[in-house]
């Protein structure tokens, strides 16, 4: 890799564009339950933002994902999937059976942040670990 410093350009071009992609994965992962999309589409996005940035500040990037941040995540994102699902075995349902948690009355609000809870856990996990791909096909260990 290139340690040099970026260009004042190319660091303004991503300090302009990184929210945008931001708000994209956010909207990608609130719109994924009523269309295709959601979890792994908004880890990527998140992800890409984050090397993006690691791209173009390295070596010293201002914010992002150092390597256990990464796999901080990656861990937090696959807990959190599988302790939704075991969640709802444990109050009499299958696997990822959304309609048995204590959330609410309505089974359909239920269902929905139950669905919620799973696709965020699959964009942390997924961001996580295209973070440390990156991170270790750059060289970092």
């Amino acid at each position: 890799m290139n340690k040099s410093r970026p260009t004042t350009i190319l660091d303004t071009c991503v300090r302009l564009i990184i929210p945008f992609y931001l708000v994209y994965a956010i909207y990608v992962l609130v719109h994924g339950h009523y269309s295709p999309g959601g979890g792994f589409q908004a880890g990527v996005v998140l992800a890409v933002s984050v090397i993006l940035v690691q791209l173009v500040q390295d070596p010293n990037p201002r914010w992002g994902l150092g390597r256990d941040a990464a796999v901080v995540f990656a861990c937090l994102g696959t807990f959190m999937y599988a302790g939704i699902g075991l969640l709802t075995m444990a109050w009499g349902g299958n696997m990822l059976d959304y309609g048995v948690l204590p959330l609410g009355e309505v089974e359909a609000e239920v269902r929905a942040l139950g669905t919620l809870g799973i696709e965020i856990g699959v964009t942390m996990a997924v961001m996580g670990v295209f973070v440390v791909i990156f991170n270790l096909l750059r060289g970092e260990e």
